[in-house]
């Protein structure tokens, strides 16, 4: 009997980033013939109420009322675990998992886990994510929990950040790297940070110098891995 589980994927946060998501898991999936693959149940839900003004506003109720539909769904449908491709939304992961039994991955947690684990205690890492998930605090919760030093990118440099996420990438799918690679050096070569955490889906959909990404930790990738190995399927060997 096949081992194979049901994976749920809550997405539309944006469209573009889980379609990224969904082909990164395909190819990073150890597979011969169709039948390797995961089986996955894909809710785009792109109608949802944008995250960071949810955030900002403090108005999670509206969020979470919306998102409780797509676990219904998942659940008719018999997944096991959910994997949702946007870093914004664990801000409500807590409150997420209280409105289902579905185990839902929390890729914030596991990409902090991850660096922790590859540079120990005391690492100095920056975020570049969504004014949201920036403010909500929850990398810098997880990043103290790990004892993990997070610093995050003065006021000007947020706002290109979300010029990008919002106007280039949501906006136009506009995905020119020079923005995104000027920040990461400024944090690994000027600030001396150890690696820089790509904590934003749509700043994932980016593909950024292979010189600069190894001081990156993608937490879509984060989420790729651990999507395909708690489906019972096996990760390509990294090259």
């Amino acid at each position: 009997m096949s081992n194979t589980k049901y994976f749920g994927i809550i997405g539309g946060m944006g469209s573009k980033a889980t379609a990224v998501f969904f082909e990164r898991i395909v190819e990073n999936t150890k597979a011969l013939k169709d039948q390797d693959h995961l089986d996955a149940i894909i809710v785009n839900h792109s109608s949802l109420p944008d995250r960071t003004e949810v955030i900002l506003n403090k108005n999670d109720d509206v969020f979470l009322q919306a998102i409780e539909k797509d676990f219904r769904i998942l659940e008719i449908a018999n997944v096991e675990n959910v994997a949702i491709p946007c870093n914004s939304a664990h801000y409500f992961y807590d409150k997420m998992q209280d409105l289902t039994d579905l185990k839902i991955i929390n890729m914030v947690e596991e990409t902090i886990k991850e660096i922790h684990l590859h540079y120990g205690e005391g690492t100095k890492v920056a975020l570049l994510a969504t004014d949201g998930t920036v403010r909500s605090g929850i990398y810098k919760k997880y990043a103290d929990k790990y004892e993990l030093d997070l610093l995050v990118p003065d006021i000007k440099a947020q706002q290109d950040i979300m010029d990008v996420i919002y106007h280039n990438i949501k906006g136009h799918l506009d995905l020119d790297s020079s923005l995104l690679e000027e920040l990461i050096e400024t944090f690994i070569f000027e600030e001396k940070c150890s690696c820089v955490i790509i904590g934003c889906t749509e700043l994932s959909c980016i593909t950024i110098k292979d010189e600069l990404k190894v001081f990156t930790y993608d937490a879509m990738d984060v989420l790729v891995r651990k999507t395909i190995e708690l489906s019972g399927k096996n990760n390509n060997p990294s090259e």
